[in-house]
This record gives C-alpha cells, structure tokens and sequence, in this order.
C-alpha cells in the first residue's frame, strides 16, 4: 500500500515507516488526571475510537493507562501516542517513564512535544526509542517547514508524524504541502480552537445545512484531507458526537467556504507565537 494513502475502511492513514495512524483520536490536554480523564478515554473507546494522544507534559498519562486497561479493548487495538517533554534531556529514559505509568510496554507514537533547544538535539534519542522498541513510529510537534527539513537532513529516519495545530481557521497550507513532499503525515491538534471555532458563522451554516454539529463539520474537514485529527472533549455526548464523521461528506464548495476561514495566510510555520 503506497505510503499516505489511506486504508481501505477510509479511517486510517499508512505512514511513511508502513505503520498505521487512525484519522480520528481523542486529544487528552488539560484534562485534569483522574477520574476526568479516564472517564473521557472510556467513553471514546466505548464510541469506537481506536486513537488516544496524551504527553508527558499533559501529566495524565496514568489515568490514560488506567483507562486503557479498564476499557477492555485489546492493546493491539488502540494507537496510542505520547510526547517527549523536551525540558528533559534523554528521550529513551523519559519514554521508560511513560511506558510504566500508561502499563505499556510501547507506544504505537512517541513525538518531539516542540523544538524547545532547536530541532535535531533529541531526535537520536526518538530514533533509539524506536530501535529499542519503545515506539513503533516516531515524530515531531509544533515543527516548522524549516524546522522539519533539519531534522530530516539530521537523522537516518524521517519523522512519521509532525502534529500541529491545523484547522479550516488555522489552515497551514504550506506547511500541509511540506510534509506532503516529504511523505511527513501533519496531524491536527486543536481542530475546534479549544472550542472557540464552533461559534463561527460559517461554521455554524454548513453544520444548520448538513444537520451536524460545527464540532463535527470541523473535524470532518480535517478527515477529508486525509489529515488524523485529535478532538478534545471530556463531555460524553459530544465525544459520541464527535465520533460521528464517517457518515457524511463535506461537499466542494463546503469545503472552499470553510478554506476561505483561513487566518495564517496559508504559512508554513506551525504557530504564529511560540510559547518556550
């Protein structure tokens, strides 16, 4: 299968190592560890989600854990991600870490959280973790074009993944087609504006006219480019909601009226301002 494409079913994305990411998955920032994030991660399960991206920052990883074994779903059946904290200085010893409090004994994605330090420091110790076993795919987050092409020119793997924040708002035209030529997958964070997006007139028209939610018509735009895309909620309905983008389609002229929403001016940078 050619790397990029798609599977089959249309619900996961071939990496560029062969691995397989899934187009939706449940983003797990700022839920507070504890009974608030397991209970979000077992009622994304329960709705068939098969993708949970948590960090080290995050601080929640062992609810996620938690919620993984108490959800009954075979590990094999969940792409699970996590992130290096890049205040820390060793990669492998900072996976260790989160292996043992999500009871894991690999990540199916472990990803640069951002390039604090510049780009290439800790990519041999991502590319050891991954020769240890430790993740089966590798990546980055928050990376520029720029930032992405040396660490590509630094290592002897490229990233599988380079997740940033994307969106029909947040529309990084530029840095999708990086990665694109570079056989780089961009994943999405933030698709709904930590919720801010779901207020937009446009937005809210498409949806009225599709009779979905803006939640769903947001993340069905990332999905029809063929981009994985990690919706936060911690709201069991909306979580279910959410899960419910496979069964319409975005028309072309929905998506140019949600394109036109763009606010970066198409950059290929991966925030406006970084926050380190």
């Amino acid at each position: 299968m050619t790397t990029g494409a798609l599977t089959a079913d249309g619900r996961a994305r071939i990496l560029n190592d062969g691995n397989q990411i899934p187009l939706l998955g449940l983003g797990v920032w700022q839920m507070s560890d504890g009974r608030e994030c397991i209970d979000a991660v077992r009622w994304a399960l329960e709705f068939g989600y098969r993708h949970i991206d948590t960090a080290q920052a995050y601080g929640n990883e062992e609810s996620v854990g938690t919620a993984l074994l108490a959800s009954g779903v075979p590990r094999d059946d969940v792409f699970l991600t996590t992130k290096f904290f890049p205040r820390n200085r060793d990669p492998v010893a900072a996976l260790e870490q989160s292996l043992r409090r999500l009871r894991v004994d690999h990540v199916d994605l472990y990803i640069i959280h951002w390039p604090e330090g510049g780009a290439t420091w800790a990519w041999p110790g991502m590319e050891r973790a991954r020769e240890l076993g430790y993740a089966r795919s590798v990546g980055v987050s928050n990376f520029s074009a720029t930032q992405l092409e040396e660490v590509i020119g630094a290592g002897s793997i490229p990233p599988a993944v380079n997740q940033v924040q994307f969106s029909s708002l947040h529309y990084r035209r530029a840095l999708l087609e990086a990665c694109q030529r570079r056989g780089v997958t961009l994943e999405a964070y933030s698709p709904l504006g930590t919720g801010r997006h779901l207020a937009n007139q446009t937005v809210r028209q498409v949806a009225q006219r599709l009779g979905r939610t803006p939640a769903q018509v947001l993340v069905r735009w990332c999905v029809q480019r063929d981009v994985p895309v990690i919706p936060k909620s911690t709201h069991r309905q909306r979580i279910e909601e959410n899960a419910d983008i496979f069964s319409f389609h975005l028309s072309d002229e929905d998506m140019l009226e949600l394109d036109a929403l763009d606010e970066t001016d198409g950059t290929d940078r991966a925030l406006e301002h970084a926050w380190w």
